[in-house]
C-alpha cells in the first residue's frame, strides 16, 4: 500500500489466550503510529483487555444472534462498512472472516499466515526449532499495511487499584509478594497435576501470598489446594474479567500453563513462568517477552514426541500427564529465582 490506512479493523473473534495475544501488538501499533484508529472486532466478553489502549474501540459481535450465519455477517459488513474503515487486519483468518472478506471486497484486507506447514513439521518432528512468534505473525499483518512494528522494548500499563473484596483478605502493608497460579489449561494434557500443584503451594505459602485462578466449574477443586491457609486466596468465580484484570496486574509473578492466564499476564507486563505439557513454546505461543528460561518443558530426551500437537488435543495416552515430569521443587525454586532477580 502506497498510503498508510488511517482507520484498520482489526479481527481477532478467540480464543482468550490469542485475544490477549493481540494486546502488546496492538499497543506496539498505537504507540508507534498515534494517528492510527484501531477497532477491534471481537467478542464482548474480550473487551476489557483493550481498555488501556489509546485510539483503540472495540466492536462486539454478536454471534450467537444478530451476527449469526452467513447473513449475520452480511448484516455485520454492512454496520463495519458505515465506520469509515480504511483496512481490514484479520488476526483470526477462519471461516467467518473469510466470509466477511468477501464482504469487504472494497478494502484492502489482509490475513495472518499461521504457518501450518511449519507448525505441521514441528509435530512431525521433522524440525525441532523455535517458530515465529504468533505476536509476530500479528505484527506481520500489520506490516503488509504498511505499519512496520518494532515488539522490542514494549511498554504496558500502571498496576490498578485493588478490588475492595481482596483488600479485606490481605495485609496489603505486609511486604509479601503475590504469586498468581492458574493450573487449569483447555485440555487435560496441558495442565500440571494438582496433588503436585498441592506441594508447589505447601512450599511457598508461608512466605507468600497466592491468588488462585480458574473458572467458576473449578472453584471447588481449587478450595481444596488453599490448604485452608489465609495466605492461599482462591478467587475462581468471584469477579468479572475487569476486577480480575485488576488483581493480576498486581501480582509480582504469574505462574501459568500453556493458557489464556499466561497471555493476559504477559499482556500486563507480569514476569510469567509457564508449564509445559505436550505442547511447546516452539510452536510460537510462549507469553509476550517473558525469556526461554521462564518456559518448563518436559526432558525431551524422555519425551521426544513433544511437541505432541500445537494446541494440546492430540497426544499418545501415555504422555497425558507429561507435564508432571517436572517435579514441584523444581517449579518452587525457579519461582523464588525469578521473584528475587
Amino acid at each position: 500500500m502506497t498510503n498508510t490506512p488511517k482507520h484498520i479493523l482489526v479481527i481477532r473473534l478467540s480464543a482468550m489466550g490469542d485475544v490477549a495475544m493481540t494486546v502488546p501488538v496492538l499497543r506496539a501499533v498505537t504507540e508507534q503510529y498515534p494517528e492510527v484508529k484501531l477497532t477491534v472486532l471481537t467478542r464482548p466478553f474480550f473487551a476489557p483487555f483493550f481498555r488501556n489502549l489509546e485510539n483503540v474501540t472495540v466492536f462486539p459481535i454478536d454471534l450467537k444472534d444478530k451476527h449469526k450465519g452467513v447473513l449475520g455477517l452480511y448484516k455485520l459488513s454492512k454496520t463495519l462498512k458505515q465506520l469509515d474503515i480504511d483496512a481490514v487486519a484479520d488476526l483470526h483468518n477462519v471461516l467467518r472472516t473469510k466470509i466477511l472478506k468477501v464482504f469487504l471486497l472494497e478494502k484492502p484486507f489482509k490475513q495472518i499466515d499461521k504457518g501450518r506447514t511449519e507448525k505441521r513439521a514441528l509435530i512431525k518432528g521433522e524440525v525441532f526449532k523455535s517458530l515465529k512468534s504468533t505476536h509476530q505473525r500479528y505484527a506481520d499483518v500489520f506490516e503488509t499495511l504498511g505499519l512496520k512494528i518494532e515488539l522490542q522494548n514494549p511498554t504496558f500499563p500502571e498496576k490498578k487499584s485493588i478490588p475492595e473484596p481482596i483488600l479485606s483478605k490481605v495485609d496489603i502493608l505486609n511486604k509479601r509478594q503475590w504469586i498468581g497460579i492458574a493450573p487449569f489449561a483447555q485440555y487435560p494434557s496441558k495442565m500440571y497435576p494438582l496433588h503436585l500443584l498441592k506441594e508447589v503451594i505447601n512450599n511457598l505459602k508461608e512466605d507468600y501470598t497466592i491468588f488462585l485462578f480458574g473458572g467458576q466449574t473449578e472453584k471447588e477443586q481449587l478450595d481444596a489446594l488453599t490448604l485452608s491457609n489465609k495466605n492461599v486466596i482462591n478467587i475462581a468465580g468471584q469477579f468479572d474479567l475487569k476486577q480480575e484484570l485488576d488483581i493480576i496486574s498486581n501480582l509480582d509473578i504469574m505462574v501459568s500453563m500453556d493458557s489464556g492466564n499466561a497471555h493476559i499476564a504477559a499482556m500486563l507486563g507480569l514476569r510469567v513462568l509457564t508449564i509445559w505439557g505436550v505442547t511447546h513454546p516452539y510452536a510460537g505461543f510462549g507469553a509476550f517477552n517473558q525469556p526461554e528460561s521462564y518456559h518448563l518443558v518436559p526432558n525431551r530426551k524422555v519425551y521426544d514426541k513433544t511437541p505432541t500437537s500445537v494446541y494440546g488435543n492430540a497426544y499418545p495416552e501415555h504422555y497425558k500427564d507429561i507435564a508432571g515430569s517436572i517435579k514441584p521443587n523444581v517449579i518452587v525454586d525457579k519461582i523464588k529465582a525469578m521473584l528475587t532477580n
